[in-house]
């Protein structure tokens, strides 16, 4: 039977994100790969689906989704049986959705902020200043992440959810630019590149 899930994605996009979970849930989906740099984003097919022509975005039947933290929020939760997500009432949803919102909302403009000023920008137009604000603050906001690992392996201790494929690709981004990670953090990562889903959907 066709699948009624389709993820627009992009390589080295946030769609690798949902891919990701995708492929840990081991549900039939449709990848559809938008061609970036010949402007499909920003075609009319696709900015009816996504109306900045960014990516990712899920099409599920007559429901549409973008933002890939919301992509694997409404996945985990739609297939809550797979167990990437605590259950419904469970005390752990409130930490589950703690560490995604933190991982969107405090880490990743920090580190789009250090790769700008290191990477993407001209070199005309780099800070060394703002990197180095963004790497302190990069350092101050992983702080409580590797704490919580502590008790790992996971973030939420024994279970691996969709809060580790959404904070954990933050992590392993700012790792790519040999921003520090402490032990707790590296053997995380390590878990979590191990995994068959994490090799399937960056591949």
């Amino acid at each position: 039977m066709e699948s009624s899930l389709k993820l627009y994605y992009a390589p080295r996009t946030r769609a690798t994100r949902p891919r990701w979970l995708l492929e840990e849930l081991g549900v039939p989906y449709e990848l559809v790969t938008i061609d970036m740099p010949n402007g499909a984003h920003k075609q009319p097919e696709y900015l009816a689906i996504h109306p900045l022509g960014s990516l990712p975005a899920l099409v599920d039947g007559d429901t549409k989704v973008f933002e890939s933290a919301a992509i694997c929020l409404y996945l985990a939760d739609k297939f809550i049986d797979k167990g990437f997500a605590p259950a419904f009432g469970s005390p752990a949803r409130g930490p589950y959705y703690q560490w995604i919102v933190y991982g969107m909302a405090t880490l990743e403009p920090a580190v789009v902020e250090f790769a700008q000023h290191t990477l993407f920008l001209p070199e005309a137009q780099r800070s060394p200043e703002a990197a180095a604000k963004a790497k302190e603050r990069i350092e101050a906001v992983f702080q409580p992440i590797f704490a919580a690992l502590k008790d790992g392996p996971f973030l939420l201790g024994a279970s691996f959810t969709a809060a580790d494929v959404v904070l954990g690709s933050i992590v392993n981004w700012a790792r790519g630019m040999k921003l520090p990670v402490s032990p707790e953090g590296e053997a995380w990562l390590a878990a979590l590149k191990a995994r068959p889903a994490f090799r399937r959907a960056l591949s």
